[in-house]
């Protein structure tokens, strides 16, 4: 099983990566010491299994689990066992580790996670991705205007308007953005804000807690962040 490990703590890393040595099942391709670089690395690896520690600054481990679509095996390793009633309400966690790890405990866990893969293998399909249509028409001054989706860049909230933002245009329409979003294909736009709905693959850049789209500035609502890191996946 390809492996990595995401915890703060260095001891921690080089321990499970002891641990992954003696294991003829287990293939440790990557260490994090935070999540956004392992969340980079799933982008572009798939892995069977995360050894995930609780307790890391500016992402707890359960906030990860939850900006991935489709999490692999997980095993939390922390020291923290208060939080193991919490950690099995996630169907992707299928054990708990109390640090320090015992060899022994460690074999049992990995011994776990085989079953439970060699069980579901073969049996996970990805999902069809979803056809979108490619234009959509805009009352403006009594005339429909009619727009290609993919030129679209974001939508504004602007009272009882909405803006819609394209390369070089700007359109303003007596319409409301929950309203315009279920017009739109959602597997394209998504609603990061309140006031703003932006197209996924129009993104330029991710700074924090704002997105660049265009010249535009963008600020990702924080009840929102988990799910639009998430949806990354789709572009």
């Amino acid at each position: 099983m390809d492996c990595i490990v995401l915890d703060d703590e260095s001891v921690s890393r080089e321990i499970i990566n002891f641990l992954c040595d003696q294991e003829p099942n287990t293939n440790l391709v990557g260490s994090f010491s935070s999540a956004m670089e392992a969340f980079k690395f799933l982008n572009l690896r798939e892995v069977d299994l995360i050894f995930l520690d609780i307790h890391m600054p500016g992402f707890t481990g359960f906030e990860f689990i939850q900006t991935l679509k489709s999490p692999p095996l997980i095993i939390i390793t922390s020291s923290d066992t208060e939080q193991a009633s919490e950690a099995f309400s996630y169907d992707s966690i299928i054990d708990f580790l109390k640090k320090p790890i015992d060899p022994d405990r460690f074999k049992k866990a990995i011994d776990k996670a085989l079953k439970i893969k060699k069980k579901d293998l073969g049996s996970m399909s990805k999902e069809p991705s979803l056809s979108s249509q490619e234009h959509v028409y805009i009352n403006i001054d009594k005339k429909l205007i009619k727009l290609d989706i993919a030129e679209i860049n974001l939508l504004i909230a602007d009272g009882d308007y909405v803006k819609i933002l394209t390369t070089g245009n700007e359109y303003r329409v007596h319409t409301t953005l929950s309203n315009m979003q279920q017009k739109l294909p959602a597997d394209t736009f998504m609603k990061i804000h309140r006031s703003y709905l932006i197209n996924l693959h129009k993104i330029v850049d991710i700074q924090d807690n704002t997105i660049l789209i265009d010249k535009t500035v963008v600020p990702i609502s924080r009840t929102r962040r988990a799910e639009f890191i998430r949806r990354l996946n789709l572009i």
